[in-house]
């Protein structure tokens, strides 16, 4: 197993050109104006840094666009940009711990970065646009510190043209007209990882999927007018869905869920804090895709609110994703989670067995056999400390982290502590299933 993580922030591996070790963001406060047609955007990103090492530079990640004026504390600084790098001279040394804001006025045509995971980060569409930043995205829309690790709050305003709706992350504050635009102001968000900061801009109409109740998650999807039929269809179950995972993995961590569904057809959802982004292939009235809106209602909990570390420990992102899928059809009355997983063990048993799901390397990161493998490795948790426990352990580890970072040492500590009669088993399963490319033999049945 692999040993606890420092607390301080060190280059990721699997994405070593991003992130900065010298300083944490602690709060990004974003005014961004997007024109459509022209898929232009201006934006005024106010950065609160707290310094980790002295440093007269603070160096930030920012792609393709432009930055045209920076200050430090209010005072203009001077800056410089190269190959993804937006470097702010500080004009003295900033010893560890102190406080510094940045403000960076920027702007240009917001395209994805193209890398190893295709494109990633903004996205033009046909009416409007997204952001799907996971994982190193992110600088393709405001200048950040792109690392896993580093949780900071947002505070977005976006202005754009009348006819299109925004949706970003926070609690919607307000909108206003100004002239032939609109501006979308959003509240202060939990902390969050910013490949997990998202905005939406499209010809959207709210739906309604939970009826207000004492206690219960606001929840809505928000799309064309012409898909709330398909819409009404496929989420009829939702809120059932939500109070089933509230039930297994403890209270939903933020305060609204919405599912932003595009008007183009996209190649997989994506999951952002307190929001998941569809296609409209996504929605089709037949309930054709009813897993998947249950793996992006899981990652508010496994993946939002409680984040890796280390890309290396994607798969408590991913397996507990996929498991939830499992879940959700035992819980909705169609097959058992054992069923799902002995089914996915004899086609992964067909397939190469060269996938270390606890180090999968970059290029294998989002492999769908690490999706497949993880949620295998909870299921067979599952059935080697029982039924209540594995959801005891689940329920601790989202309230125990929630907000946080951590890697699959901590998880393995979640669960002694949990089930301390199980430690060497669960030592033993933990290396088998995610310390060894070899594909390791389900038990044979759940306890209860």
């Amino acid at each position: 197993m692999p040993k606890h993580d420092a607390t301080t922030p060190v280059l990721d591996p699997y994405v070593p050109e991003r992130g900065s070790t010298v300083y944490r963001v602690e709060h990004y406060g974003l005014d961004l104006t997007y024109r459509v047609v022209a898929n232009r955007l201006q934006g005024v990103a106010t950065i609160e840094v707290l310094v980790l090492r002295a440093s007269d530079v603070v160096v930030l990640d920012l792609v393709h666009l432009k930055a045209s004026r920076v200050s430090v504390g209010g005072r203009r600084a001077r800056f410089s940009q190269h190959g993804g790098k937006l470097t702010v001279r500080l004009g003295e040394v900033a010893q560890s711990g102190r406080r510094v804001t940045l403000e960076v006025t920027y702007g240009g045509s917001p395209r994805p970065v193209v890398g190893r995971w295709g494109d990633t980060g903004w996205e033009e569409l046909t009416e409007g646009s997204l952001v799907a930043s996971q994982p190193d995205g992110a600088p393709s829309w405001f200048p950040c510190n792109d690392h896993p690790s580093v949780k900071a709050t947002f505070e977005i305003t976006v202005t754009t043209d009348s006819p299109y709706t925004v949706v970003a992350n926070g609690p919607l504050l307000g909108v206003t007209r100004k002239a032939t635009t609109r501006v979308w102001r959003f509240g202060r968000t939990d902390p969050m990882c910013t490949y997990l900061a998202s905005v939406n801009v499209g010809r959207y109409e709210p739906l309604e999927l939970a009826a207000p109740a004492p206690g219960a998650v606001p929840q809505r999807a928000v799309l064309a007018r012409e898909q709330h039929g398909a819409a009404t269809a496929d989420l009829r179950r939702h809120s059932e869905m939500m109070r089933v995972f509230e039930r297994l993995f403890g209270p939903y961590p933020f305060d609204q869920y919405t599912l932003v569904v595009a008007e183009d057809d996209l190649e997989i959802p994506l999951e952002a804090q307190g929001l998941s982004i569809f296609g409209r292939n996504h929605i089709d009235g037949d309930g054709t895709w009813d897993r998947l809106v249950a793996h992006e209602l899981a990652h508010q909990w496994f993946g939002n609110s409680v984040s890796v570390r280390r890309w290396q420990h994607i798969w408590l992102n991913e397996g507990f994703a996929c498991y939830a899928e499992w879940l959700w059809s035992e819980e909705s009355g169609r097959a058992t989670a054992d069923a799902h997983a002995r089914a996915a063990h004899a086609r992964l048993a067909a397939l190469p067995q060269d996938l270390v799901v606890g180090d999968p390397g970059p290029d294998l990161m989002f492999d769908d056999r690490l999706y497949k493998r993880g949620a295998l490795t909870l299921h067979a948790l599952r059935l080697t400390i029982g039924h209540e426990p594995f959801f005891r352990v689940l329920r601790t580890w989202t309230v125990a982290r929630r907000f946080g970072t951590a890697t699959t040492a901590d998880l393995r500590d979640v669960i002694v502590e949990q089930v301390p009669e199980h430690a060497d088993a669960v030592d033993e399963l933990l290396e088998q299933w995610l310390g060894r490319a070899a594909l390791p033999a389900l038990p044979e049945a759940v306890r209860r």
